[in-house]
């Protein structure tokens, strides 16, 4: 139901209107990085991009934006959970009630002007508050916390890793920069190859609803399991050369990435055109992205990341 509330923020119309919007502030992201000086590309570009993005989505104040890039991050971060480095039930606690907070005000505030006769937007938080089966979730605390949470993680890790595993694997790569730089038109072949390449969640648990037989395995009602998108993603069987990263591969899009059926993300098409968006305004700007040591990872069972990656910039002749 709340997935079906929401899917409207990223129907074709508005995200033909959020183009524009997201390609000024990657221009901007970009014409105030440093040449020929290393910085962290996660903290100056991916994060940026993606505290951005979601600030929008959410009508989140812009000036706060990167809470919502911290509480993802926290929130997907727990030792328990993910095998992360927060192992402080306090931090997670603090974090949780902090996103819970103010993101009831913000509801508050969007029901006031709903109330008014004020007409309401298409982020995210009006959209549930003009949908019969969510406009009284904030009376259901633990569901409304969860809903958000699934939106800022989704909507942070995807986006966020697969824009920097995209320079990382270029870089692994070389010769598929080269082509790139001579063939540009590959880009949006290349997004959906760098989400497959990346697989920026590794998995997703399901509980299965019947008795099923796959493979020569049964899974029973109510067995839970774990879908490896990180596997199904280097299935030879399925994908030739399954560990190169290839700019022109056939079929690119049939990945896991995103999930499948009525699970797949619902936010894909807005991820592929921020990774589009960067990747054509990098080409304008930039002769190479050199990646400066191996980056650093995030430590997690569950989001396949970074936490650094130092790069160095060579502006175009």
């Amino acid at each position: 139901m709340q997935r079906q509330a929401v899917q409207g923020v990223v129907a074709p119309k508005n995200l033909k209107e959020m183009e524009g919007l997201i390609r000024s502030r990657v221009q901007e992201i970009l014409d105030d990085l440093p040449l020929d000086t290393p910085f962290d590309w996660v903290e100056r570009v991916s994060k940026e991009i993606t505290a951005r993005m979601l600030a929008t989505l959410l009508d989140f104040p812009y000036e706060q934006r990167h809470k919502l890039v911290y509480w993802s991050d926290t929130l997907a971060g727990s030792a328990e959970a993910t095998g992360g480095e927060i192992s402080d039930n306090d931090v997670l606690f603090n974090a949780a009630a902090d996103m819970a907070k103010q993101f009831a005000a913000l509801w508050h505030a969007k029901a006031a002007q709903q109330a008014a006769g004020e007409p309401m937007g298409f982020d995210l938080i009006s959209l549930m508050l003009s949908n019969d089966d969510t406009k009284d979730l904030i009376h259901r605390p633990m569901e409304f916390l969860g809903n958000l949470a699934l939106l800022i993680v989704g909507g942070n890790d995807t986006t966020r890793n697969s824009m920097t595993g995209g320079v990382y694997a270029l870089n692994l790569f070389p010769e598929q920069f080269v082509k790139l730089k001579n063939q540009p038109s590959l880009i949006p072949n290349m997004v959906s190859e760098i989400i497959r390449w990346q697989t920026p969640l590794a998995y997703m648990r399901r509980i299965a609803k019947q008795d099923i037989e796959m493979h020569g395995q049964t899974i029973r009602k109510g067995d839970k399991i774990l879908m490896w998108y990180a596997s199904g993603n280097r299935d030879e069987r399925v994908i030739e050369q399954p560990d190169a990263f290839l700019i022109d591969r056939k079929g690119a899009r049939n990945h896991l990435s995103f999930g499948f059926g009525v699970h797949r993300c619902m936010g894909n098409r807005l991820a592929e055109m921020q990774l589009r968006i960067l990747w054509e305004e990098l080409l304008l700007r930039f002769d190479n992205i050199e990646v400066l040591g191996e980056p650093e990872l995030v430590q997690s069972n569950f989001v396949r990341g970074y936490a650094k990656m130092m790069v160095k910039l060579t502006a175009k002749a």
